[in-house]
């Protein structure tokens, strides 16, 4: 599970966790070709693993390309198609609107020095940069729409009953909204793609100090170690990655 190119080096790893019944998370780790992916399975006894595993594989199936902007789109289109598919599945086994069959995605693309991060859902892309963590995702929850138009304290929001719910996902409606953030790659970045099994479970400190070792593989098991020595109440999926 781990890659090495000239340039990047990553790790990833998923795991069930010590609560669900099934690993619903999944990942793509391409460093080869500068594409990584998490995704994160919604759908319960619907088969959210299906529309995660079916993520991360068209991803992984998109043709090398050197120029990033072609790149993006090309996993616009995947996103997007994949999105399709999903409900056409749905329509056409008149399933309700409750039994969705979905997944969140976060896709990091590098190109030289130029990154882009891609996403739908909670599952988070951050960065840690000269020993400082920032999250360069935006979670589409409910939660963070309570903080954003209601101006809710984070606290209150966090205790709100749907505050887990999801605002955007591949699969949960024909229209998918993917938020883009492009930027600089400097000299000794880090980026940790993982899905909400992981940071929900960790403090911004743990998540910091998991990316400040040496190499990702060392970084993914500090991530896991400290996420399984406690509850571990959701799936696990997290790839760091590395120059």
């Amino acid at each position: 599970m781990k890659g090495v190119t000239a340039q990047w080096r990553s790790a990833a790893r998923t795991d069930m966790g010590k609560v669900r019944l099934r690993n619903e998370d999944a990942f793509l780790n391409s460093p080869e070709r500068g594409v990584w992916a998490v995704a994160d399975g919604m759908g319960g006894h619907c088969s959210g693993d299906v529309a995660s595993q079916l993520l991360v594989s068209r991803l992984g199936a998109l043709p090398a390309q050197n120029d990033l902007g072609p790149r993006l789109q090309a996993v616009r289109d995947c996103l997007q198609g994949v999105n399709q598919q999903l409900c056409h599945e749905r329509g056409a086994r008149a399933l309700p609107e409750q039994h969705i069959t979905g997944s969140t995605v976060a896709v990091l693309l590098i190109e030289g020095r130029h990154g882009v991060c891609l996403w739908a859902g909670d599952s988070r892309c951050y960065l840690w940069r000269q020993h400082m963590l920032y999250q360069l995702s935006r979670d589409h929850s409910f939660q963070q729409r309570l903080i954003e138009q209601e101006h809710m304290s984070h606290r209150h929001a966090c205790a709100h009953p749907d505050a887990r719910a999801l605002t955007r996902a591949v699969g949960a409606a024909p229209a998918l909204a993917l938020e883009v953030l492009e930027f600089e790659v400097q000299a000794g970045d880090v980026f940790l793609l993982c899905s909400d099994g992981i940071y929900q479970e960790l403090t911004p400190g743990a998540l910091g100090q998991a990316l400040s070792v040496s190499a990702p593989e060392l970084a993914v098991a500090r991530l896991f170690d400290d996420v399984l020595s406690g509850a571990a109440r959701d799936n696990l999926c997290a790839v760091v990655i590395a120059q």
